[in-house]
């Protein structure tokens, strides 16, 4: 069904209502027979998207609620989210930052929201990866990530005024190459090999006071 403004074609074109056969509903602007402009799209899951289109497809800016509770509010290309944008997980945890193709990539923070600490770094296809810093109440880690997980050369930062340095190591349990499932790999041991003061930057050429 559709009611609404139309060209001299007959073509939906300008504002206009329609329901789709699945028992879809769409609310906006149309432009020669497709979805184009500002519209609200409600789908008959409960889920809904308030925003651009262009050709069908959404495109531009708008937010996307899903049957779960959660949402995205951000850029929309072809239909993918892609650009920049906030999700707000259905149970309270956000991720603001890139999006390339539908997956979190590129720079971005997530918060946890029943802890408070919060990844900000880098994310390649949905996962944590590369140069990132996980921030908790009275600490935080410097270092890189792998797969989600952290992964060589790091240190602990502690609000007291200490560093601690090591690495996380992936260790291979023996005996693993008769597990049926080796995918699943044991969680990298943080092991420690100094623990210094805080490392203070100091502008070029002075001294700093002594200790």
């Amino acid at each position: 069904e559709y009611e609404g403004e139309r060209n001299a074609k007959g073509e939906r074109h300008g504002h206009g209502k329609a329901r789709l056969p699945n028992g879809d509903t769409y609310d906006g602007e149309y432009e020669h027979g497709l979805r184009n402009g500002q519209g609200t799209y409600r789908f008959k899951n409960g889920a809904r998207y308030i925003g651009t289109y262009l050709r069908n497809k959404k495109h531009g800016q708008g937010t996307f609620f899903y049957p779960d509770g959660s949402k995205y509010e951000g850029d929309w290309v072809d239909d993918q989210r892609h650009g920049h944008g906030q999700y707000t997980y259905a149970n309270g945890d956000t991720y603001t930052g890139e999006w390339f193709n539908h997956y979190r990539h590129g720079q971005g923070t997530y918060v946890y929201k029943d802890t408070g600490s919060k990844y900000v770094g880098g994310w390649v296809h949905g996962n944590q990866e590369g140069e990132a810093e996980l921030i908790y109440l009275n600490h935080r880690f410097k270092g890189r990530f792998s797969n989600g997980k952290p992964l060589g050369r790091g240190k602990y930062v502690f609000d007291i005024g200490c560093e601690q340095h090591g690495e996380y190591i992936q260790e291979q349990d023996k005996g693993e190459e008769e597990e049926e499932e080796p995918s699943l790999l044991p969680e990298p041991k943080w092991k420690a090999s100094k623990i210094t003061e805080l490392t203070l930057w100091t502008p070029h050429g002075e001294t700093p006071p002594p200790p």
